[in-house]
Order: structure tokens, then C-alpha cells, then sequence
């Protein structure tokens, strides 16, 4: 059993990066203290002018969008009473786990980048951050420098090499 496996069987739960719950923390914080009282005032706006009718759209959109926010604030919670914040001696260098970061070279291009593998709640690719559910966190997950990977992406088939592993 690897150190990334030994970090997620015993923990069990969601396995988050520092970054990663710092970032939950502040969407939380801003949906509990922006959100919900601009929406609570938009609410009681409509109250107050007298637009409290059934056939007022506004009012139905506004409603939606708290319960979507609400929804939201619901899961975050939800997230954080399961969530295992990794301290940085946690995180893999040997082989690829949850939090490592990856320098890999895409052996039909010959480029070179790195990706921090992460769980799917804080995947963000246009921030090279990938979930270890995607089909590239998936492939590279468990595996040592040097060694290669193949997999499918939605643009076909791809193939790198793990050129470093590091927090």
C-alpha cells in the first residue's frame, strides 16, 4: 500500500488541500455573510411595494436563487463536518496522490507542465488544479517519477511522464 492510499483509507472522507478548504471557507463566509442578506433585502423589498403576488417572476427568481444559495451553504457545511484537512508532511512525493503537485511532459507535444492533483470539490483546470476522479487524475494517481501514463481525454488518447512529484 502506497503513502496516498494510507492517507485515504484510515481518514476516510473528503480530503482537502490547505488551499483547497481556505477556499471553501471563503465561499462559505461570502454565500452566509453577502449573499443571504442581499437576498433576505430583496425579499423584503418586494414585500414592502406590494409585489408579493403570485405572478411576480422577480419575486419567483429571487426565491430560487436562495434556495440555491441555501442549498449551497448546506453542502459546504456538509463538506467540512467530513473533510480532512492534509498537512503538507501528508502530502505524497513518492508517488502521486491527493495534494502532490506533478511535472509531467506530454510525450506527443514534448510540454512540459505541472497540475497539483486534488479532490473533485476543489478542481479547477483553468487553475491547473485536477480531480484525482478526472480521467488525467485517475492515470497519474499512485504513480512515480519516471514512470509513464496513458489515458483518454476528451480529445483523444494521451500520453506523459512523470518528470517530478513534489508538495
Amino acid at each position: 500500500m502506497n503513502e496516498a492510499e494510507m492517507i485515504i483509507e484510515p481518514q476516510g472522507g473528503i480530503l482537502l488541500t490547505p488551499q483547497g478548504y481556505q477556499m471553501l471557507q471563503v465561499e462559505l463566509e461570502h454565500l452566509t455573510m453577502v449573499k443571504r442578506p442581499e437576498i433576505a433585502d430583496r425579499i423584503r423589498e418586494s414585500q414592502q411595494h406590494g409585489e408579493f403576488s403570485e405572478d411576480n417572476s422577480e419575486l419567483d427568481e429571487v426565491k430560487f436563487e436562495q434556495a440555491m444559495v441555501e442549498n449551497r451553504i448546506a453542502e459546504l457545511k456538509g463538506m467540512f463536518g467530513n473533510a480532512h484537512v492534509l498537512e503538507e508532511d501528508q502530502i505524497p512525493t513518492d508517488r502521486v496522490g491527493i495534494g502532490s503537485r506533478v511535472t509531467v511532459n506530454d510525450l506527443q507535444f514534448d510540454d512540459e507542465f505541472e497540475i497539483r492533483v486534488v479532490s473533485s470539490i476543489e478542481s479547477d483546470p483553468t487553475r491547473d488544479l485536477v480531480s484525482n476522479e478526472s480521467p488525467m487524475g485517475t492515470a497519474l494517481f499512485g504513480h512515480a517519477k519516471g514512470e509513464e501514463v496513458v489515458f483518454e481525454a476528451p480529445e483523444g488518447k494521451k500520453k506523459y511522464k512523470i518528470l517530478g512529484i513534489t508538495r
